[in-house]
């Protein structure tokens, strides 16, 4: 009982709202400014413990936005998306192994401008990548067509401030969709 109690007043520091709906608010320190975003734990439980393990284990420390995708840029691709993508650092030691995707037909949770979510290679793939959407992008939902399968990703969090840093980085000169001079993730922290 005295362990549950000495847990209770970390939980309250650590997300805000209320039963129904509890968020985890977290900063990306990016070389070009500071993103703040919310993590939905009711909605994407195991999407949102999977990506603060990377974050309490630092493993997004020294890590970048690598990939900017953008209409201009995707020249193969029927169905065109526009988003930032990021992964932990290569350095930082073992990831973990990959989640169940948490599909948006179950989480509710949609792709909406500023969206963060799992990036994926198939179903039940999802590990140490995100990215972050800008403007809709329904195509990533459940039935979206981007893939193939129709899975869609897996939506954890959103952009609470720093949609202009977002937009930067997606602005910076690209060799296809990798960013020429990737963009550094100084760490990432819950706030």
């Amino acid at each position: 009982m005295r362990r549950l109690l000495l847990l209770i007043p970390a939980l309250l520091v650590s997300t805000k709202g209320d039963a129904q709906n509890r968020t985890i608010a977290i900063a990306i320190v990016t070389s070009l400014g500071t993103i703040e975003a919310e993590l939905d734990s009711t909605h994407a439980p195991v999407t949102v413990a999977n990506f603060l393990r990377y974050v309490d284990g630092r493993l997004f420390d020294n890590s970048s936005f690598f990939r900017a995708v953008t209409l201009n840029n995707q020249p193969d691709n029927a169905v065109k998306i526009e988003v930032i993508q990021s992964r932990r650092s290569r350095t930082a030691g073992a990831g973990f192994p990959p989640i169940a995707l948490e599909r948006t037909n179950v989480t509710g949770l949609k792709h909406h401008d500023g969206t963060l979510s799992v990036a994926r290679s198939g179903p039940d793939t999802g590990s140490d990548q995100f990215f972050v959407t800008i403007g809709e992008q329904p195509e990533l939902d459940f039935g979206g067509k981007r893939n193939a399968d129709g899975q869609g990703f897996a939506a954890f969090g959103k952009i609470t401030k720093g949609m202009d840093i977002v937009r930067k980085i997606q602005n910076e000169p690209v060799n296809a969709q990798a960013l020429i001079t990737p963009v550094t993730i100084v760490r990432i922290v819950r706030r």
